[in-house]
């Protein structure tokens, strides 16, 4: 069963906003490719439709690499990846939200799942 629930989130430095409803009962992926792991990002994933952008679209620049299936989304003023763009494997419009990015999340509530991203 799903459990969403609403969360506030967003860069270091503010300009990019958003709020997105997700399911943290559900493992958090914590990826060993390339960028995650350099970044530390751990993810949640949800619908486009539980995504809404409040401010700083005009501050977020696009990351691609690979296979150029994921917009990896990042503050064009302090870096921070907040969040990605792309499609699950039904073709449905989704976002990864790291988690890390969330206002009040206390991580060690999580829990992990290990994702070897760095073989695919």
């Amino acid at each position: 069963m799903n459990e969403l629930k609403r969360y506030e989130g967003g860069c270091h430095c503010g300009k990019v906003r958003y709020e997105v409803e997700l399911d943290l009962g559900k493992p958090v992926v914590s990826c060993n490719c390339s960028i995650c792991a350099k970044t530390g990002a751990l993810l949640a994933f949800t619908g486009a439709e539980h995504f809404q952008l409040r401010s700083g679209e005009d501050a977020l620049a696009d990351y691609q690499f690979g296979k150029k299936r994921i917009h990896h989304r990042f503050c064009g003023t302090c870096g921070v990846r907040s969040f990605g763009s792309g499609q699950d494997p039904d073709g449905r419009e989704m976002r990864a939200i790291n988690v890390r990015c969330l206002d009040g999340v206390a991580l060690e509530s999580l829990t992990l799942y290990p994702y070897d991203g760095r073989s695919l």
